[in-house]
């Protein structure tokens, strides 16, 4: 009897499956897609502003391979399932987007499809851009036609069975995507809604700042409580967590310039954020900043995870790893971990020091870190890479010093762990 009811439900959840696939490839939404490209030329107007959402959606970063014409595509972007690669968004019309109306485009934004109706991957944040308004999707479809068309074929997909058919893709959707247009909260102000609308769409915050599943979804549309970036070996930290890179306690102006040039009074970038302020957000407007500001500012936090262990006491590795502070560290950072203003962080107090994740902390002693060149920071002062200077032993005696010393009581970092990063940087 067990068994049976076993295979019944089997066979509810299999029918289940197969029905939202269904739906889902053959759903189409409201858009009219039948209309004709249009020839008319767009207003100077319509092309800024276009061109100013393409920053701020940091279009060019994904569809531009290096080397290559700018928004011809080709990039990939390897995640767990595979390598997707971006499409050419240029106005070539056999290889770009020459053929596409704006209403084609305005539904690869807004749900996921392509011209001819296909199912795109969420590596395209669809899932974010969903939020973004027809007028923002066509002033940037304008922009888009209006550059150097590029014949640069698009390169398939190298993705794994079975994430490689629609089929698949259908059923992801089914689960975790609906489409939704931004809707104002109109318990908030305007300059809210403004960095609200900024954030969960065009910024798409939550496709780095969110923690995944297996199948690569996250637990909400707005999930920018921290996760690792997949195949990247960085960890987005928590917006909403003090312990990581929760604002509640900041002012508004100190968001707004760590966005604007990659340092504030709080805090500074590194890594794949730096090449968000580079090219995304450093050219935004103040206005815009400020509301991204006023809205992160406003999330509401969440509590701390439980910290790991603090560093059981080693005597000897933590003399050990206050000499190779003094060595390497202590001429930049201080013999107090204090830093330098505008030049050099602080450690001591640092939230990236401390955090339960260690990825990134062992990432920036490997490999340096590097802020942003902005028009506000145009000459940053940069970290160097420790990863021939320092062996695995080495590195994690310094590391585990700088998460036991000035008060911090943090979770020791193994040589296991530096000897994982140092060969998963290599692949």
């Amino acid at each position: 009897m067990k068994r049976l009811a076993a295979w019944l439900f089997a066979g509810i959840v299999l029918a289940l499956l197969l029905t939202l696939t269904v739906w889902q490839l053959n759903l189409r939404d409201e858009s009219d897609v039948t209309e004709a490209v249009a020839t008319a030329a767009a207003s100077p107007a319509l092309l800024e502003r276009g061109a100013y959402l393409a920053r701020a959606g940091n279009c060019m970063s994904c569809h531009t391979a290096r080397g290559g014409s700018p928004y011809a595509g080709g990039r990939g972007i390897a995640t767990p399932f595979g390598t997707v690669f971006s499409g050419n968004l240029t106005p070539d019309k056999a290889t770009g987007i020459g053929h596409w109306s704006a209403s084609h485009f305005w539904r690869a934004m807004h749900n996921g499809r392509s011209k001819d109706g296909r199912l795109l991957y969420p590596a395209f944040p669809y899932t974010s851009y969903t939020e973004v308004t027809r007028e923002d999707s066509d002033a940037l479809f304008a922009y888009l036609q209006s550059l150097p068309p590029a014949a640069q074929p698009n390169t398939p997909h190298a993705l794994r069975w079975p994430f490689s058919t629609q089929a698949a893709l259908a059923v992801w959707r089914a689960l975790y995507f609906s489409p939704r247009p931004y809707t104002p909260d109109t318990t908030q102000t305007a300059e809210w809604n403004r960095g609200a609308y900024l954030v969960r769409g065009l910024g798409h915050c939550s496709a780095c700042h969110s923690a995944r599943n297996a199948l690569g979804a996250s637990s909400t549309p707005l999930d920018l409580a921290g996760g690792l970036i997949p195949m990247q070996n960085w960890y987005a930290p928590s917006l909403t967590s003090p312990a990581e890179a929760g604002v509640a306690d900041w002012q508004p102006e100190h968001i707004a310039a760590l966005l604007k040039t990659g340092m504030s009074p709080r805090g500074s970038v590194l890594g794949p954020m730096a090449e968000v302020v580079l090219h995304s957000t450093q050219h935004m407007s103040d206005a815009d900043l400020g509301a991204m500001a006023v809205f992160l500012k406003a999330l509401p936090p969440t509590a701390a995870a439980d910290p790991s262990p603090a560093a059981a006491g080693n005597p000897a590795a933590a003399r050990a790893g206050a000499k190779l502070y003094e060595t390497h560290c202590a001429q930049c950072h201080g013999e107090q971990g204090r830093g330098v203003p505008s030049a050099y962080p602080p450690l001591a107090g640092n939230r990236a020091v401390t955090m339960a994740s260690t990825a990134n902390l062992v990432q920036v002693v490997l490999n340096g870190g590097y802020a942003p060149a902005t028009a506000g920071n145009p000459r940053p002062f940069g970290m160097p890479p420790f990863v021939l200077v320092l062996n695995d032993n080495e590195l994690a005696e310094l590391l585990t010093y700088l998460r036991s010393a000035w008060g911090h009581q943090a979770s020791a970092v193994t040589p296991t762990e530096i000897n994982r990063m140092r060969g998963e940087n290599q692949r």
